[in-house]
């Protein structure tokens, strides 16, 4: 399974500063901790998510391109509409000497893609006993690259037991501004780590996963302004109909578990929480002596608080080595994200 992730300050892809955070929900599904064949590997990945937030969680953003000071109480009545199509890239080699009784694999994930988003309504803004009320809309696009993101897995096997550790993060390198409601960068570095576990039988085809991890994000130099640290939780359950096809279910959990620091009063701590669920499919098919791997998945997004929600959907194409014979393919290389 292959990792992909993303940060789209368009708040399509959601929370913290301004409605964005660095980890992309539903970057791990099924099959996350099995074991990879040793060597190079490679996954693209079409992202589309388009989500929308009213009251505070859209006036972060109008907050944070600096369009209402932090001097002035406000009311507000806005709504944010966003939408994004990327794509990632992820190159990853799994080295075949063992690392501490596991599996190593490192790697690097870059995007490519658009980000929009416009803000519409009425906000109040007061100092004092003078009140002024504005309303209107603006908004923005960005066609261009987004930042980097390093990774690095360790992975053991026992039987139908999989396990696995993760270290990821955020090289800030891609489009950003901070008066601009769309970019394809964040603004701030971050790192994520966390562990997993994996059950596959590939007598029954049955399949379970779940990766949980925290995210620390650095300050803004830009904004002054710091996210809260981010618990996240992605699983997947899948049967497999046979070798070569899967059908199942994927969904996450997102809670923000300290507040910002640096927002407008208006915001407090700003914490946020999304959940998501959605369906699967997948297919495994020889591409010369490699291994083809196609995967798509859906969420629909609920219970959010202080952040946008919506739907979005993955397409997965994936090249890796191919398995021995003797092993079932579908647990060499389920990417997602």
């Amino acid at each position: 399974m292959v990792m992909v992730m993303a940060s789209s300050s368009t708040a399509a892809v959601h929370a913290d500063e301004g409605g964005v955070s660095y980890w992309l929900p539903g970057r791990f599904s099924s099959l996350a901790a099995t074991p990879q064949v040793p060597g190079w590997s490679m996954a693209e990945v079409y992202y589309h998510t388009s989500v929308s937030a009213f009251g505070t969680a859209a006036a972060a953003r109008e907050i944070h391109v600096g369009r209402i000071p932090a001097t002035v109480n406000v009311d507000l009545n806005l709504r944010l509409n966003a939408q994004a199509d990327l794509v990632f890239l992820n190159p990853t080699y799994t080295f075949a000497t063992p690392v501490l009784g596991g599996q190593l694999a490192i790697g690097v994930i870059g995007l490519f893609g658009r980000s929009s988003a416009d803000l519409a309504g009425t906000l109040t803004a007061a100092v004092g006993p003078l009140a002024v009320t504005r309303t209107g809309s603006f908004g923005d696009s960005i066609t261009s690259i987004g930042d980097l993101y390093p990774q690095a897995t360790l992975k053991w096997n026992a039987g139908v037991h999989n396990f696995m550790t993760y270290v990821t993060g955020d090289i800030p390198v891609g489009a950003y501004s901070p008066t601009r409601l769309a970019n394809l960068g964040i603004g701030h570095a971050a790192i994520d780590a966390g562990g997993g576990y994996t059950y596959f039988n590939p007598q029954t085809g049955h399949e379970f996963s779940a990766v949980a991890g925290f995210t620390y994000n650095f300050k803004n130099q830009d904004t002054q302004y710091q996210n809260g640290i981010d618990f996240h939780i992605d699983w997947g359950a899948s049967q497999f109909l046979s070798k070569q096809t899967f059908v199942g279910l994927v969904g996450y959990a997102y809670q923000q578990v300290s507040d910002d620091s640096g927002q407008h009063p208006a915001l407090g701590g700003f914490r946020s929480r999304v959940l998501g669920i959605g369906p699967q499919v997948g297919f495994l098919f020889p591409v010369g002596d490699m291994q083809g791997y196609l995967n798509l998945k859906a969420y629909g997004e609920f219970a959010a608080e202080n952040r946008p929600a919506g739907w979005n959907t993955w397409l997965t194409f994936s090249l890796s080595p191919m398995a021995p014979a003797r092993t079932v393919p579908a647990t060499r290389r389920l990417t997602t994200k």
